[in-house]
């Protein structure tokens, strides 16, 4: 599943290409699992709209959509889904947001009006640059929604201050790598960036969060910013089905040094790397390293 370097590099990349772009029509396909907003509501908000920005808020892209396209009012748009209205009411609002999360192998594709859709695509949203936004998502665990004001469950990791860090994690007797995974505390960080965090604050994985110390939570908290920086700048990590926007891998695998490693000497020691699971989780780590 994409983490947050994935999504932000995705978010980026789009922003760059579709900002200030209108979506004209939409049609979304029949599988009902994608849409976690109805149907007639993502088109309602969507079309007609002019995308101000596109940027990333936990693991979800999120589309700022704002008036400014030309009216909808007589065309039709094409929505198979059983109950939904085939002409697209009035907008309700002058601004409203299109909520993606990709989920295991969600993209989103920004591609000529003439390229064939593939078999898996979900929603296309016609721009009026000609081009399309198409959502494809093979194994439709991705969800589309629509909102006026999403906000991440958790505290976003690249701007919660030590302190506020630190206190999210007070008192828990879950372990550490769970704490992190726990969107409700820190919205974004997934297995791989947990790992490697971990690894470079020389926790081990297993321990209680309430057992880490004040020195062991600042270590930490330098060590997910650090990872998280680095893997944006090496456009995240490709491990199984993540492209970017452009269809172009991250590099950022290639600095891993615990994750998807089992086996294999630490990097800084030459102990094998240990695979334990914790909560139906998967936790890579180095048993001299890691206290």
């Amino acid at each position: 599943m994409p983490e947050l370097p994935e999504v932000e590099t995705i978010a980026r990349g789009l922003n760059s290409r579709v900002a200030g772009d209108v979506i004209e029509s939409v049609w979304l396909g029949t599988k009902p699992e994608p849409l976690k907003s109805p149907a007639a509501d993502i088109v309602t908000a969507l079309e007609s709209k002019r995308i101000s920005e596109v940027r990333r808020v936990g693991k979800h892209i999120v589309f700022d959509l704002e008036n400014g396209g030309r009216a909808s009012s007589t065309k039709k748009s094409r929505v198979e889904h059983k109950g939904a209205r085939a002409r697209t009411p009035a907008p309700t609002s002058d601004k409203a947001q299109w909520i993606v999360h990709l989920g295991m192998t969600g993209r989103m594709l920004v591609c000529p009006p003439g390229e064939k859709i593939e078999k898996h695509t979900h929603a296309v949203a016609k721009l009026s640059s000609g081009r399309e936004l198409r959502f494809v998502d093979p194994r439709r665990f991705g969800r589309l929604s629509v909102s006026h004001r999403f906000e991440a469950p958790g505290s976003e990791p690249l701007k919660v201050e030590l302190a506020g860090f630190v206190n999210l994690f007070h008192g828990r007797k879950t372990p550490i790598k769970s704490a992190l995974l726990n969107q409700k505390l820190l919205s974004g960080v997934g297995n791989i960036y947990a790992d490697e965090s971990l690894f470079r604050a020389r926790v081990r994985p297993r321990r209680r969060a309430a057992s880490l110390t004040r020195d062991d939570l600042s270590r930490l908290y330098r060590a997910v910013r650090e990872v998280l920086e680095e893997a944006i700048a090496l456009g995240g990590s490709s491990i199984s089905d993540y492209v970017d926007s452009d269809g172009e891998e991250g590099f950022f695998q290639l600095q891993h040094r615990v994750y998807g490693r089992e086996g294999e000497p630490c990097l800084v020691c030459r102990t094998p790397v240990k695979r334990v699971v914790i909560a139906g989780r998967s936790a890579h780590y180095c048993p001299k390293c890691q206290k």
